[in-house]
């Protein structure tokens, strides 16, 4: 099976590398693609083009999509031959809407202290933060346009995640797509924590 993993804000490629390591020992194909997110002038279109560039051509992929890349994510499976979209810990956007956007519409409430890495030993947490990035605005203001979600798309949240708790991730999934989201161990970044559990869930 070939999956395409879209890291969220601030991340990249290597915030996979657990998960990654999983999925190939398994026997799998991974493309994780870096976002340009640290350029100020790359857009929501960018950041699509950054991963269908990345994917070559051949059989149907399964997009995983973390965090702030649900907005990429949906927008790439408008390009690609797509088995499925998963949605980890994401920001599930509807269509037309702004990232800047996303935050009212949703009625978050902002969260404080570790709200990434507070599940990880301290060595990895430490190593997890060196591999941050900076986020810039580029993306903020693009409409995500699509059209609707692919046929088979699923959600799955972190009960441990303190960035987007349990209890509103599955308000915000049952309101804008209708589902009950799938349930795993783990905080905002349960491909490090969790990456086995993350696997089996992927091939489930």
């Amino acid at each position: 099976m070939r999956f395409v993993v879209i890291h969220g804000a601030a991340s990249s490629a290597w915030h996979w590398h657990a998960l990654t390591a999983e999925l190939t020992q398994r026997g799998h194909e991974v493309i994780a693609p870096d976002l340009p997110c640290e350029d100020p002038a790359a857009g929501l279109g960018q950041y699509v083009d950054a991963v269908v560039s990345a994917v070559p051509e051949g059989e149907p992929v399964t997009v995983v999509a973390h965090s702030l890349g649900a907005f990429t994510g949906v927008l790439v499976c408008e390009r690609l031959a797509v088995r499925e979209l998963v949605l980890v810990a994401a920001m599930v956007p509807v269509p037309g809407e702004r990232i800047s956007e996303w935050w009212k519409n949703t009625e978050y409430e902002s969260a404080e202290g570790d709200v990434f890495f507070h599940d990880l030993p301290a060595e990895l947490a430490a190593e997890a933060r060196s591999h941050l990035r900076e986020q810039s605005r580029g993306p903020m203001n693009d409409p995500c346009d699509f059209k609707g979600w692919p046929d088979r798309t699923r959600v799955v949240i972190a009960r441990d995640d303190r960035l987007f708790p349990a209890e509103f991730l599955r308000r915000v999934t049952r309101e804008r797509l209708g589902v009950v989201p799938d349930e795993m161990p783990g905080a905002h970044f349960p491909m490090l924590g969790h990456p086995t559990a993350l696997a089996d869930y992927l091939e489930s």
